[in-house]
């Protein structure tokens, strides 16, 4: 039987971290990812010790690991540990190259079965996207038909304007609109996993441009929209 994660960081059991910190388990969910030494993990998959990872936020330490495993992201890309796989989202996305074979290569990460590494490819993948916006929005546009609704939702979700744990994205705050390639072939999306994404993606877009929004919203009730991406993409314009 799956476990019932703990509510905090320090209520995980001691077993339970003794077996994430040794990369043999998946978390299950954000706090049990909280309480892990990725220091201990790292020791316990690559055999060698490295420096930073036991202090600073979760997602600094998530960029450092993957810095740090560089050149050897493929070696763990299918690895027990969901906190590994996630390292290796952010090696690759240090490795560099061309946006098209990054965005490629991280695919298999955006499609993964773990919550987790969902999150933290798209994390990983923000700042080249952020880099190359026109070139992005191009490719993953073509994501937005995949049959995958995780693939689907990833183009969605780190396009998004703004972001909590990421830095938001300056163009589309100002133009949201040079979204829509990407958004306009999910309004009818039936994955409530996307649907929410999309719903994310233009309440972001209406704290600065509510105006947009609402028309948007307005023009697609015209044509088709999910009741559930229309209903929570205006929920911050209503308050």
């Amino acid at each position: 039987m799956r476990r019932t994660g703990a509510s905090s960081p320090k209520l995980v059991p001691a077993d339970v971290l003794i077996s994430l910190n040794a990369g043999l388990d998946e978390t299950v969910n954000l706090s049990e990812t909280l309480a892990m030494d990725f220091s201990t993990l790292w020791l316990a998959v690559i055999g060698e010790e490295c420096d930073g990872l036991a202090a600073g936020g979760v997602t600094g330490r998530m960029a450092l690991a993957g810095l740090a495993m560089g050149e050897r992201w493929a070696e763990f890309r299918d690895h027990q540990s969901d906190t590994v796989r996630g390292w290796a989202c952010y090696a690759r996305v240090a490795v560099g190259g061309d946006l098209s074979g990054v965005l490629q290569d991280l695919k298999p990460f955006a499609a993964d079965p773990h919550f987790g590494v969902r999150e933290w490819v798209w994390l990983a993948a923000r700042g080249r996207v952020i880099g190359e916006l026109d070139l992005a929005i191009e490719i993953l546009t073509n994501w937005s038909f995949d049959p995958d609704p995780n693939i689907r939702r990833f183009a969605s979700e780190v396009t998004r304007p703004r972001g909590v744990w990421c830095a938001h994205i300056p163009a589309l705050k100002l133009e949201p609109w040079r979204g829509l390639p990407i958004l306009e072939p999910l309004r009818e999306d039936g994955s409530r996993y996307v649907q929410d994404s999309v719903a994310n993606w233009l309440n972001d877009a209406g704290k600065s441009q509510p105006e947009w929004v609402r028309g948007l919203v307005a023009d697609w009730g015209e044509i088709g929209v999910a009741d559930r991406i229309a209903k929570r993409a205006m929920r911050s314009l209503s308050e």
